[in-house]
């Protein structure tokens, strides 16, 4: 397990919650799913599970709504 730093969040049009952290040590990025919306019917979004950044792009959140303070 590394050591996150929150960056921002964010809902998805599906509904989902994702979070977008760095890693402390290595300053790498990676996006969570922390919520899966009731009406998601994607079998990529699970609970405490990364989503391809790409992914987001794809959806149109190449940035995040909601930042961290």
């Amino acid at each position: 397990m590394s050591l996150v730093r929150l960056l921002g969040f964010t809902t998805m049009g599906c509904g989902c919650v994702v979070g977008r952290y760095r890693e402390v040590a290595t300053s790498r990025e990676v996006t969570y799913v922390e919520e899966k919306g009731q009406s998601c019917g994607s079998h990529g979004h699970r609970r405490n599970h990364t989503i391809a950044a790409e992914r987001l792009a794809v959806a149109g959140l190449s940035t995040l709504i909601s930042k961290a303070s």
